[in-house]
């Protein structure tokens, strides 16, 4: 891209790697990779968005012999499928991806979606087929919401590699607010079947995405370097950073990944995964990281986020909002408030204001968001009929206020801890245990929501104070629990949480680490080695002193 666009960034963007790093690097290629490859969160975003509106529609319930005896039992089942697939998901996608790529495992992951959305839409009128639709496309949306940030990290520069992974969620938002707008259009134009096949049919639109994008996409450096392919690392690098594969970016880039290969080899080892777990859950500095990282999930989810985000229409209509166009249009503007706070988040906020002052501030806001609308529902319930009275229209302002403070706090900043604070030798055990945590509360609290909106009071008001109880229990957790590790490094992780054995590995190491030196400032001879043959030397067993005495 041009001057201007790099001195855009580096307005926006502060730090000393957008100083040192040359600016050919932030090409339109990485962007277009990180666009293709976040097609991935759309997947889910769409389907969290789509499957709430087509479960109100008349002509659905008719189709598929749903009385308003059952609805609720059947939504819940409905809706909870998905995540179903999505857990059983993450516990398989992993090692997939270890072995065949990220790249081709996203694909898998699109095709796999692609089935799913086509068993939905089949034209069966067959609850059995729906459900089992509905899991298969969860094994698909499921590996993607893994893949995706995982993939991007590995591509982006790192000057601007939390922005780049933060498009996820953009994409996540943006796929809820289109598949609200779609819901909502197709009430408004169709009264037949296509009212609610259409929703279903468009969600493979970004999957179809996803798909010829990833077939475009280069595979990650990362993952090629792990299989010890360092001339089709340069080359993907190359590509990617729009500089000759002998640049000394390029160099650096690559003498980086085989330092972390190494060290990561000493770190690990011929470790287990009992051994692994023991260490975890047997030291105490590991144990405290791995509980704040699973309870961070769990309120996550607690905040009854993903309440609102699947059954947004029903909400909306237990606040007055008694036509099925007025919820699902008022569901398309909760869509649009999510996009552009989101958006800011990460454009003016998402490393400055630090994790543990965006989790408070955000847990009072949604707190006092959710007590709102329950004591609306409780003091003043609507009636079918009337008009909407004032305290209607401040409690439907709550809903759009907590879609923008949740992404100003729980929803991004619990993956940005969650990934940061683990010791190197536990972070994919750690960051995949709290994934597994997140997916399964996603799960129930999409089972029981419809029963709690149908039991907890008049229109449900029982479980806006159940969920504004949790975010305010919250704000303690995160004052007592959470301190700050905004900038901090991986030392300082372990020297917060507590020191573990897991360091002494790296201090025999005794020289200075070349590769946190800007690649302009190091020396000429470090870059005399060059080629495959620096590369194999760099990647063979033990290569990490003998190349350090190389380069010396």
């Amino acid at each position: 891209m041009g001057k201007t666009w790099v001195k855009i960034l580096r307005l926006v963007i502060r730090n000393d790697a957008m100083r040192d790093d040359p600016p050919q690097i932030y090409g339109w290629r990485v962007f277009a990779l990180v666009c293709a490859s976040c097609f991935g969160g759309m997947l889910f975003g769409w389907d969290i968005g789509a499957i709430g509106g087509i479960l109100i529609m008349p002509k659905f319930m008719e189709d598929y012999h749903i009385d308003s005896s059952e609805k609720d039992i059947l939504s819940e089942n409905i809706v909870s499928t998905l995540q179903a697939g999505c857990v059983l998901a993450c516990l398989t996608a992993a090692p997939f991806a270890d072995k065949f790529g990220r790249r081709w495992s996203l694909v898998t992951a699109a095709l796999i979606t692609c089935i799913g959305i086509a068993l939905q839409a089949a034209p069966t009128l067959s609850l059995p087929v729906l459900y089992v639709g509905r899991l298969v496309a969860g094994f698909g949306v499921g590996a993607a919401s893994m893949l995706t940030p995982l993939y991007v990290s590995e591509c982006a520069p790192r000057a601007i590699r939390g922005a780049l992974t933060g498009c996820y969620q953009l994409f996540i938002v943006n796929g809820v607010m289109l598949s609200f707008w779609v819901n909502y259009a197709a009430q408004y134009h169709w009264n037949d079947r296509y009212v609610y096949l259409i929703p279903l049919t468009l969600q493979s639109v970004p999957a179809i995405c996803l798909l010829v994008g990833m077939l475009w996409c280069p595979e990650s450096p990362r993952w090629t370097a792990r299989q010890n392919d360092w001339e089709n690392t340069a080359r993907i690098l190359s590509k990617l950073t729009s500089l000759p594969d002998d640049h000394e970016y390029i160099n650096h880039e690559m003498y980086g990944m085989a330092e972390q290969l190494e060290i990561e080899r000493r770190l690990v080892g011929d470790a287990t995964t009992w051994t692994l777990l023991k260490e975890m859950w047997l030291i105490r500095g590991n144990r405290n990281r791995a509980l704040i990282s699973i309870s961070l999930m769990v309120c996550q989810q607690m905040t009854g986020v993903n309440a609102i985000n699947y059954y947004a229409p029903q909400m909306f209509q237990s606040l007055g909002m008694n036509s099925t166009e007025s919820s699902l249009f008022a569901t398309g503007i909760y869509g649009v408030v999510k996009v552009v706070a989101c958006l800011a988040f990460l454009i003016f906020a998402a490393d400055s204001l630090g994790r543990r002052k965006s989790l408070l501030w955000t847990s009072i806001a949604l707190s006092i968001s959710m007590f709102v609308i329950g004591a609306y529902i409780y003091i003043s319930p609507p009636v079918q009929g009337q008009p909407i009275p004032t305290f209607g229209y401040v409690a439907i302002v709550c809903i759009f206020l907590f879609a923008a403070c949740y992404q100003f706090g729980w929803g991004p900043c619990c993956w940005i801890y969650v990934s940061e604070i683990p010791s190197a030798r536990l972070r994919a055990m750690n960051v995949a245990q709290a994934a597994a945590t997140q997916w399964l509360f996603n799960f129930l609290v999409a089972r029981t929501v419809p029963t709690m909106m149908k039991n907890m009071g008049h229109a449900g008001y029982g479980t806006y104070f159940l969920f504004g109880s949790f975010c305010a229990c919250m704000f303690f957790y995160a004052y007592l629990l959470i301190p700050e590790t905004k900038g901090m490094s991986l030392e300082k992780m372990d020297e917060l949480f507590g020191i573990t054995e897991m360091l002494h590995v790296v201090q025999d190491i005794n020289r200075e680490d070349i590769t946190r030196r800007p690649y302009s400032l190091r020396s000429t001879a470090e870059y005399e080695l060059k080629g495959e043959d620096r590369w194999r030397r760099l990647s063979a067993g033990g290569g990490s002193q003998a190349s350090a005495s190389e380069v010396r």
